[in-house]
């Protein structure tokens, strides 16, 4: 079975997913859109896709095209989902899926309405280190912390500090550090342990108005699957800055660390006694291998919504990031609409 694709964006994102898609043979790159027409030959031309768009009528009206992948600037994600939906087309759209909880809601009735797949492109969620993770918790005893930055300067800063606007740090795009990278350890933590009872923010905010650097503090009085208390999640993330991007779960008879809360490499168990166990296992270099693979295994089993990223799953972190902007007085253009 080929599922042909469409893709909705022709950044460095949507080249890794192209590269990570073509590795499994189901998939097939049908059609290119960019609101220029040159720009979308030029890619079409250097990944071998068949069709070009610069209307987003024409392309959700393609009747041969499966399938969208969508990696548009933050503020189209819920207008394009909801239109290729309608069209009957199952979309994996990235992260963030939609702008806030309200635009995602509407999304998901649209996937039901039309029964087609609906999926957020959350690609640390699948990785097999995660999945190790995930199963190991009972291993430390009873939770208590985990800690978690996404650090990392971005290459666009220099232009903003320039007097430029770059997407990356422009309000009317639904853009910032929290919801661009510091939605990675965000993912993982409300994965791992659900919606938090308390959230308290902290951030530095940039003369666009969006978050350059930041802090949450998540605090959790039972989880579902222990029902002792006391779980405190904190999370860092900076488009301003580097760090080192570690992550640390604690529990009251060890702890595990790992690298970068994105890919979650080099897991290891360290328990209290001082014995040291790694975790981790080889995997693919490009991380997005993983997810494209489940959502291929959701097309061809006929699902429309992941049981790994579900839509509960992505509700609850967009309902985090509305408190956590409301906190910070952070308002996009999509929130009054």
């Amino acid at each position: 079975m080929k599922i042909k694709f469409a893709i909705i964006g022709t950044s460095k994102i949507t080249k890794m997913f192209l590269a990570a898609a073509k590795q499994d043979e189901r998939f097939h790159l049908h059609a290119v859109y960019s609101r220029n027409i040159e720009t979308a030959q030029s890619f079409a031309d250097e990944h071998q896709a068949e069709i070009v768009f610069d209307d987003l009528i024409k392309l959700a009206s393609c009747e041969e095209i499966d399938a969208v992948y969508i990696a548009s600037p933050n503020n189209y994600h819920a207008q394009q989902a909801i239109q290729m939906m309608e069209s009957g087309k199952h979309v994996l759209c990235e992260k963030p899926i939609a702008v806030n909880a309200i635009e995602f809601e509407k999304m998901v009735a649209t996937a039901r309405k039309y029964n087609v797949c609906l999926m957020e492109a959350m690609l640390s969620s699948f990785v097999p280190n995660f999945l190790i993770i995930k199963s190991s918790l009972g291993k430390i005893g009873q939770l208590r912390k985990f800690t978690a930055s996404f650090c990392q300067y971005s290459s666009r800063y220099p232009a903003f500090l320039k007097g430029e606007n770059p997407n990356t740090f422009n309000l009317a795009f639904a853009n910032g550090s929290l919801v661009d990278i510091g939605i990675y350890p965000l993912y993982a933590a409300i994965s791992l342990f659900g919606m938090p009872d308390n959230i308290h923010s902290q951030c530095a905010k940039l003369s666009s108005g969006v978050d350059g650097c930041g802090d949450l503090l998540l605090s959790y009085d039972q989880l579902s699957y222990d029902k002792s208390s006391g779980l405190q999640a904190v999370i860092s993330h900076s488009k301003v800055s580097s760090g080192e991007n570690v992550g640390e779960l604690q529990g009251e008879l060890g702890r595990i660390v790992w690298q970068h809360s994105s890919e979650f490499n080099h897991v290891k168990l360290v328990m209290n006694s001082g014995e040291e166990q790694v975790l981790s296992v080889a995997q693919h270099e490009n991380k997005m291998v993983y997810e494209c693979q489940h959502f291929f295994d959701l097309i061809t089993n006929q699902c429309i919504e992941s049981t790994v990223n579900s839509w509960q799953l992505s509700l609850n972190v967009l309902k985090v990031l509305e408190q956590v902007r409301s906190q910070q007085s952070i308002v996009y253009p999509n929130d009054s609409v």
